[in-house]
């Protein structure tokens, strides 16, 4: 059953009610629709009402290009997230800074000089800071925190459960595998530090997926008798990533408790949660390239070429989500880029649909840094394919 986020009157988060309440208050002119940047349906009470809140859990589980976050109360599951990181797309532009920037520094230099008296930058010697983040690494963390600030504002959450990645290569095969913990592996960078942002929030109760003895996420998941489609990571679905996220704020109402005879030792799951068809939503970053001078190389006779940044020449701003009409067919999607008398529209993937007369282009929804694409009716994560 759907349930609506609700706030108080003055904007704090309180537990969220059926759907058929929110549309009474509403029509009642008891609530008022509310925006968000998750684009979630939710209200705000316009009388005074009571604080009371129950518990409530956010389950994140991190990856190095897709991430799942889930949002569970005893109850019932009150959202999910597919997240598409942006972990490639920064690794790939640090890359490409890096090798013009080496070009850059090698053409200043006056090869026909003497080898002491050539233009070379100073040794840097060791100047370098520890605790950087890699930039690819700290986008990707970044982008988790961006939701779970922003479902802070929607629901009452008490407790935020994370899942720890501790990778290891297998001698036989030499492939990675989740189980000594020995090893290295992308997405266990910054967890220190991911984890220092989240506690500023709410409790965090980190969890290990190939854990045995009852913490782990995968015995969990087989309890509650929910499905997970291993072999299609990359599919925008809730049974890729977003299941490990409602399994993860599953703990917070079901613990492993174990047991002893005289003979065996035994354990069992112990709690009440309920897991039901909930909203679910894809989010990504809009990819849009940092302003440079240059396109890569400097053009001929000095003229600069726009490159990069959000502003057009026109009133959108890159990001923005906008209609626009071509050929009597009517298309929605993102701001990408412009010329001088039209406006590029792209998709969620950032696939350009075409470009439009700037005229025939309307503006829906300023840029808030991320595009979310919800997904119609509930999904439920019962079923392999995720819909209901």
């Amino acid at each position: 059953m759907l349930r609506v986020p609700v706030l108080s009157k003055s904007g704090k988060p309180l537990m969220p009610t059926k759907a058929s309440r929110a549309r009474r208050w509403l029509k009642a002119g008891k609530a008022k629709v509310v925006h968000n940047d998750l684009e979630c349906f939710a209200i705000q009470l316009t009388f005074e009402t009571g604080e009371d809140t129950q518990p409530i859990a956010i389950g994140i589980d991190p990856g190095k290009f897709y991430s799942g976050i889930g949002v569970q109360s005893s109850l019932s599951t009150l959202w999910m997230a597919h997240l598409v990181l942006p972990f490639k797309t920064v690794k790939e532009r640090m890359q490409l800074r890096r090798i013009m920037r080496l070009c850059r520094r090698g053409k200043r230099i006056n090869r026909k000089l003497p080898y002491s008296e050539r233009c070379h930058r100073q040794a840097r010697f060791n100047n370098r800071k520890q605790a950087k983040l890699p930039p690819s690494i700290r986008a990707n963390k970044q982008l988790e925190l961006r939701v779970v600030k922003e479902l802070f504002k929607l629901f009452p959450v008490s407790a935020i459960h994370y899942e720890l990645v501790m990778a290891d290569v297998d001698k036989t095969s030499g492939r990675k595998s989740a189980r000594s913990g020995v090893g290295f592996s992308p997405v266990m960078v910054g967890t220190t530090k991911m984890l220092t942002w989240l506690s500023e929030l709410a409790p965090v109760i980190t969890h290990q997926g190939w854990q045995k003895n009852g913490n782990g996420t995968s015995q969990l998941r087989q309890w509650l008798g929910l499905t997970k489609d291993k072999k299609n990571k990359p599919n925008q679905t809730p049974v890729t990533h977003a299941v490990d996220g409602v399994t993860l704020a599953a703990f917070e109402f079901i613990q492993w408790r174990e047991w002893h005879s005289s003979n065996a030792k035994h354990g069992n799951w112990q709690g009440f949660v309920e897991i039901t068809p909930a909203p679910f939503a894809v989010i990504r970053r809009p990819p849009v390239s940092r302003r440079q001078l240059h396109l890569c190389v400097p053009s001929k006779g000095g003229k600069r070429r726009k490159y990069g940044g959000t502003v057009t020449r026109h009133d959108y701003r890159k990001g923005d989500k906008v209609i626009a009409e071509k050929a009597g067919k009517i298309y929605i999607g993102w701001c990408s880029g412009d010329t001088k008398t039209q406006v590029s529209v792209s998709d969620v993937n950032w696939k350009r649909l075409g470009q439009f007369t700037a005229s025939k282009v309307q503006l829906l929804q300023r840029s808030t840094g991320l595009i979310v694409v919800p997904s119609p009716g509930l999904s439920n994560l019962t079923t392999l394919s995720g819909t209901v």
